[in-house]
C-alpha cells in the first residue's frame, strides 16, 4: 500500500499510505477506511459510501467534508442515496455570487464571523458565504507580501534595463516570465509591458485595479454548499464547523499517538498498525469528553491579576499521570528466598482529584499503605 502520493507534510520523498477516519458531531470513531499512498482524496468518497452503508445500513446521515473531496460525481452519489451533505467549495465558484459578496446583507454568528444564505432560482442546493475577520486579515497580509516581493523583482529588472544591462529582447521576456512563474499568487493583478523607448526597451506595470478590488472582496470569504433547505445559515455554518473534530482527529493521530513512522514490511501488519491508533484515538477523544465533564476548580489569581488557568485536555492529563510510577523493592534472604515489595509514588493532591474523576482506582497491589504482612515471599 505505500506509495509516493501528494504529501500534506511537504515530504515527497516519502512513501505514505492514505487513511480516511468518519468521526460523528461529538469527534467519536466509527468507522476508518485505508487506502494506497498515491490514491486522490475525491476518489476515495464511494468507496466510504459503500463502507459505512455496509456496516450501518443506509440511515439517513449528513455527510460533512471539506473542499478536497468536493466533485459533482460525489455529490451525485450521495443524492443517489438519499443522503445529505454539507461541504465547502473551490474558490472559483465564489465568483458567481460578487454582487451576494458586496451587499451588506450579512448575519453576525459570531464576534468575527459572519454568514449569507443565498438560494439558487430553481436549485435543489443551497450556498452559504461566510467571512471571517481574522482570515481576511490573514490573506491580505499575505496578498500584500507577495505583491511586494513582485514589485521589488520588477524594479530590479527595470533598472537592469536603465543602464542597459539587459539589451536582448528574448533575455528580457524571459526574465519577465520568470518573475510572473514566482509570483502566481499575485501575478494576475498586474498588466507588465515591455514598450519600445528612445533609449532601447523600457518596463512599465501597474495594478488592474478591478481585480484587486475583487480579491480584497473574496479574502477572508468561503463557500459552501448544501442540498439541506429547511435550516438557517447560523446553523448550517455550525454544522459545518463541525468538521473541526476531524482535523482534530488527524492532529492526534499524527502527534500523539504517533502513528507514524511505520517500520512494517508487511501490509497486515501496517493494517494492524493503524487499527491500533484509530482505537488510541477511540480513548483519547473518550478521555477529552471526560474531562469536558470534570469540575474547573478556581484558579488562583496571578500576581498581575490575569487569570491563566487553560482547560484540562487529554496530553496534559496523561502528562500529569505519566509520574505515577511503581517500583519492586527486592530483599533477598539468608535461606535464598526473596522479599518482594511492591511500591508506588503518592499521588499528588490534583494526580487524586483527576483519578477520582475518571472513576480509576489504583490497583491493591500498588497502594503505598500496604502493609509488610500482605507483601509476597516467593522462591
Amino acid at each position: 500500500m505505500a506509495r509516493r502520493g501528494y504529501s500534506r507534510d511537504h515530504r515527497p520523498d516519502c512513501e505514505q499510505l492514505v487513511i480516511a477516519p468518519i468521526v460523528n458531531n461529538e469527534g467519536f470513531p466509527f468507522s476508518y477506511e485505508t487506502f494506497d499512498g498515491n490514491r486522490s482524496d475525491v476518489s476515495t468518497m464511494e468507496t466510504m459510501l459503500r463502507m459505512v452503508e455496509r456496516k450501518y445500513g443506509k440511515a439517513r446521515r449528513i455527510w460533512v467534508f471539506d473542499r478536497g473531496i468536493v466533485s459533482e460525481e460525489n455529490l451525485a452519489a450521495i443524492r443517489e442515496r438519499g443522503g445529505q451533505y454539507l461541504t465547502g467549495t473551490p474558490r472559483s465558484q465564489m465568483k458567481r455570487f460578487e454582487t451576494e459578496l458586496l451587499k451588506e446583507d450579512w448575519t453576525r454568528v459570531r464576534p468575527k464571523v459572519e454568514v449569507k444564505k443565498v438560494s439558487i432560482p430553481q436549485g435543489e442546493e443551497t450556498y452559504i458565504l461566510c467571512r471571517t475577520a481574522g482570515r481576511k486579515e490573514e490573506e491580505k497580509a499575505i496578498r500584500n507580501r507577495f505583491s511586494n516581493r513582485m514589485e521589488a523583482a520588477l524594479e530590479a529588472l527595470k533598472q537592469a534595463l536603465n543602464t542597459g544591462r539587459l539589451k536582448d529582447r528574448n533575455k528580457m521576456e524571459r526574465r519577465l516570465g520568470k518573475i510572473q512563474a514566482r509570483h502566481p499568487q499575485v501575478s494576475d493583478l498586474y498588466d507588465v509591458e515591455l514598450p519600445a523607448t528612445a533609449d532601447g526597451v523600457g518596463l512599465f506595470w501597474q495594478m488592474k485595479q478591478d481585480r484587486k478590488n475583487w480579491r480584497a472582496a473574496r479574502e477572508g470569504a468561503y463557500l459552501l454548499r448544501t442540498n439541506l433547505t429547511a435550516e438557517t445559515a447560523e446553523e448550517l455554518w455550525s454544522k459545518y464547523m463541525q468538521l473541526t473534530e476531524a482535523e482534530a482527529s488527524f492532529r492526534a493521530l499524527k502527534s500523539e499517538l504517533s502513528i507514524r513512522p511505520l517500520f512494517h514490511q508487511l501490509e497486515p501488519r501496517a493494517k494492524a498498525h493503524v487499527m491500533v491508533a484509530f482505537l488510541g484515538y477511540a480513548l483519547w477523544v473518550t478521555l477529552k469528553h471526560l474531562l469536558k465533564r470534570r469540575p474547573q476548580v478556581e484558579p488562583k489569581p496571578s500576581v498581575s491579576g490575569v487569570d491563566n488557568a487553560e482547560p484540562m485536555t487529554p496530553k496534559k492529563a496523561v502528562a500529569l499521570l505519566s509520574t505515577l510510577q511503581s517500583a519492586d523493592i527486592v530483599l533477598p534472604t539468608t535461606d535464598g528466598r526473596e522479599i518482594r515489595l511492591r511500591r508506588i509514588t503518592e499521588p499528588t493532591a490534583e494526580q487524586k482529584s483527576m483519578l477520582r474523576h475518571l472513576g480509576i482506582s489504583l490497583p491493591e497491589h500498588l497502594r503505598s499503605q500496604r502493609k509488610c504482612s500482605a507483601n509476597s515471599a516467593v522462591a
